[in-house]
C-alpha cells in the first residue's frame, strides 16, 4: 500500500464508502496491508516539524525527545488507540501532566499519520482564533453566552449551547453541523483573551473560510464592546 498521502486518500475514499471514521477506515486498510501502523510516518529528521513542537522544548516539560516518546509510545502500541486513550496513558503510565498530555499525544499522531496539522482523528479538521479584548472575563462570556448580547455582532451563529462553565468555556452546536469551542483566559482585571476553536469541518478549504469568519466576527465584538463602553 502506498504510504501518507496516498494512504489518507485510501483512507479518506474508504469513509465515504462505509461511514466509518477516520481511525477506523485507516486501521482496516493497515491491516489488510499487512503492515504495522508504524510503517506509515513522516522521516524523522521532520518529526519535531510534523509534531508542531521543537525537541528541545518537548524535552525540557515531559523529559523526552520526540524520538524517545515515539519509541515508547510504540512499545506500549499507541498507534492502535484513540487520541483520549493515548492521552490517558500519557497521564497515567508516564505522569504527563494535562496540558502536555494533549502536546504529547497530537505530536505523536501527527508523525504516525494518524492526523495531518488542523486534522481530529475522525477525519475532520478544526480551525483556530484567538483574540485579546480590554475587559473583563465575565464581560467577556456574556457576550457569546447572552442570545441577545451576542446577537448584536453574530447574528447567523450558534443553534444552541451544548455545555457551559461560566467564565471559562461554552461549547456550541451551529447552524452547519459543526461545533464551536471557546476559551476565556483571564489576562488581570480588566483584559480576556478568547480562544476559539471550530471542529468538525470537512476540509481545509472549510479551515481557511473559518479563519476568515472569524477574523471578521471578533472585530464585530470588538466594536460592540466598544459601544458598550460608550453607552
Amino acid at each position: 500500500m502506498p504510504r501518507n498521502k496516498d494512504l489518507k486518500r485510501l483512507v479518506r475514499s474508504r469513509m465515504t464508502k462505509t461511514g466509518e471514521s477516520y481511525t477506523a477506515a485507516r486501521a482496516v486498510l493497515v491491516a489488510r496491508d499487512g503492515k504495522s501502523d508504524t510503517q506509515y510516518a513522516g522521516p524523522r529528521k521532520d518529526w519535531s516539524k510534523l509534531a508542531g513542537m521543537k525537541d528541545e522544548a518537548v524535552k525540557a516539560k515531559t523529559g523526552r525527545s520526540w524520538a524517545e516518546w515515539v519509541t515508547a509510545l510504540d512499545e506500549a502500541q499507541a498507534y492502535r488507540l484513540s487520541h483520549g486513550e493515548i492521552a490517558m496513558l500519557l497521564s497515567t503510565e508516564f505522569k504527563v501532566g494535562m496540558w502536555w498530555t494533549q502536546m504529547v499525544a497530537i505530536g505523536y499522531e501527527r508523525i504516525r499519520g494518524l492526523r495531518t496539522v488542523g486534522q481530529d482523528r475522525d477525519g475532520s479538521f478544526n480551525a483556530g482564533k484567538s483574540r485579546t479584548f480590554p475587559v473583563g472575563t465575565s464581560t467577556l462570556f456574556a457576550m457569546f453566552h447572552d442570545a441577545r448580547r451576542r446577537k448584536r455582532w453574530l447574528p447567523d451563529g450558534p443553534t444552541r449551547i451544548r455545555t457551559a462553565v461560566a467564565t471559562k468555556s461554552i461549547r456550541f452546536d451551529w447552524n452547519d453541523g459543526t461545533q464551536v469551542n471557546l476559551f476565556f483566559t483571564p489576562k488581570g482585571t480588566a483584559k480576556t483573551t478568547i480562544t476559539v476553536e471550530h471542529a468538525k469541518l470537512t476540509s481545509k478549504a472549510d479551515v481557511s473560510k473559518s479563519k476568515a469568519f472569524w477574523d471578521e466576527r471578533l472585530d464585530a465584538l470588538g466594536d460592540a464592546l466598544s459601544k458598550s463602553a460608550r453607552a
